[in-house]
């Protein structure tokens, strides 16, 4: 068992973010936790916990996107008057960039120089994301956890029609200037305004990177990212529209990253029960790498 300081991370824009800083104070490495989809700061760490060691501290950190509805503080500010919401309900996903950074800058602020991007679910998008859009400056790699599409979860769960259906609707409302309009009767019954059903849902959104669903769209986002890579599947992930060994494959085929992936078996989304499997395999990329 480690040591767990509070982490106020202060982004580019000055959002405020909390975090905790898991492991030693001056570790030879660091890996930055992304959640996923209206997850926290707390979660996976069962994971996080068989991370963190002599030489490597664990930063988790909830990003704008933390819970189903969330605050965003801001520096400076005095008293809360007009409130910008968040959360996954209502979080921009492009503002996950600024997240990020601001968790690296935190980091390098630290003295640590060997810094791994670690993303769960939907925090595999914002990792690539955000090496793409900043080409991976200040880290030396990525780990994907579960990492699928959205869209094709929408697909495969409402069909072609009734997705087209809630998209007009969704669009809709955006052109009316309601972007952060609530969707009514939303499936799988999660809170969605309209531009993030938009994000999530849309095969032509920036948030669809893993467009192994779209056999014909070439993934341009995913191909610009050249860090070492380690993508690890649950072999039964309850989202994935296809067996995780498809998916492995598509990713192989897809990057021009030294990228190696891991099918944990019996695993879910959450890979619960599985997590010292998981952290046994990000210890030992994370060696040769």
């Amino acid at each position: 068992m480690y040591s767990c300081y509070i982490a106020h991370i202060i982004t580019p824009k000055e959002v405020l973010l909390n975090g905790l800083w898991f492991g030693v104070k001056k570790p030879k490495r660091a890996v930055i936790w992304v959640h996923g989809l209206g997850s926290s700061v707390f979660s996976k760490l069962d994971v996080i916990e068989k991370l963190a060691d002599k030489k490597t501290a664990v930063i988790s950190f909830n990003n704008r996107g933390h819970d189903k509805v969330s605050r965003i503080a801001h520096v400076g500010e005095r008293k809360i008057g007009k409130t910008d919401i968040g959360g996954g309900a209502h979080e921009v996903f492009t503002d996950c960039v600024d997240d990020i950074q601001g968790a690296i800058n935190f980091v390098r602020r630290a003295g640590v120089k060997n810094i791994y991007l670690a993303g769960h679910s939907t925090g595999c998008q914002k990792s690539i994301y955000w090496a793409g859009k900043k080409r991976g400056h200040g880290i030396k790699g990525i780990i994907l956890l579960a990492p699928i599409s959205d869209y094709s979860l929408a697909v495969r769960d409402l069909g072609m029609n009734k997705l087209l259906k809630v998209l007009k609707v969704a669009r809709a409302l955006v052109k009316r200037r309601r972007p952060n309009m609530p969707l009514p009767n939303v499936p799988w019954g999660i809170p969605c305004d309209a531009q993030r059903f938009l994000s999530l849902y849309s095969p032509d959104s920036a948030e669809e990177i893993f467009t192994y669903a779209q056999p014909k769209k070439v993934p341009r986002l995913l191909k610009s990212v050249k860090l070492p890579t380690l993508v690890v599947f649950a072999s039964k992930d309850e989202f994935a529209d296809r067996p995780a060994k498809k998916i492995a494959d598509w990713f192989l085929r897809n990057t021009k990253a030294n990228l190696q992936t891991l099918i944990i078996p019996r695993a879910t989304h959450g890979f619960r029960g599985k997590e010292i499997q998981v952290a046994s395999a990000i210890k030992k990329w994370i060696r040769t790498h």
